[in-house]
């Protein structure tokens, strides 16, 4: 994506408990969820501090289990990537 930066949405949770609930049934489904911090820029009230990353081509694909599921979230927040792949690396 040229000049445009990488989108990913971070799911949050009340608590950590329905965080890998959802992370259990997504792995089941095939969808990639990775465990991450939520940005203390989205973290909110009710945050717990801990969200699931989904890359943009499979959140559409989550949204569509997390109804089916009927699992429990407290937000899905859209947001430019913030992962720095070169970070620390020196060579």
């Amino acid at each position: 994506m040229a000049g445009q930066a990488e989108l990913n949405y971070y799911i949050l949770f009340a608590n950590y408990t329905h965080g890998l609930a959802l992370q259990e049934q997504l792995r089941k489904e095939g969808l990639p969820a990775r465990i991450a911090p939520t940005p203390r820029s989205i973290q909110g009230e009710l945050s717990c501090g801990m969200s699931l990353l989904v890359k943009a081509e499979y959140i559409e694909a989550v949204r569509q289990s997390i109804v089916r599921n009927q699992a429990e979230y407290y937000d899905i927040v859209e947001m430019p990537c913030q992962i720095q792949p070169r970070r620390n690396k020196f060579c």
